[in-house]
């Protein structure tokens, strides 16, 4: 599985490189921290698979990494997508390392 550092997402937005983020938490997780990402719970995430671009880079992510790393696992089985990266470390890492007011929980 391909990976991305959070320092690595930070370069991507900051260059405003042209990419998907996507957010596979609940919720309720999302309205408490959330990188702008599109919401799509990891529960939901094959029955809206058409949501997810298959044509430029596409980084999932989660709270540490586990629930995006099934994501980007069962769409490369399913669907075949091969531009899929986990956030490795997810959200934490991003509040730990990139901006300390995203809240961590």
């Amino acid at each position: 599985m391909k990976e991305v550092t959070v320092q690595e997402l930070k370069s991507m937005i900051d260059n405003k490189e042209d990419f998907q983020l996507v957010d596979v938490r609940e919720q309720n997780e999302f309205d408490f921290a959330n990188l702008g990402g599109e919401l799509i719970p990891l529960g939901d995430v094959i029955d809206n698979h058409e949501k997810i671009s298959k044509d430029k880079k596409v980084v999932i992510h989660c709270r540490s990494g586990a629930r995006s790393g099934s994501a980007v696992q069962a769409l490369e089985q399913q669907f075949g997508y091969d531009n899929l990266y986990n956030l490795k470390g997810g959200i934490l890492a991003w509040s730990a390392e990139i901006d300390p007011s995203v809240p961590s929980y």
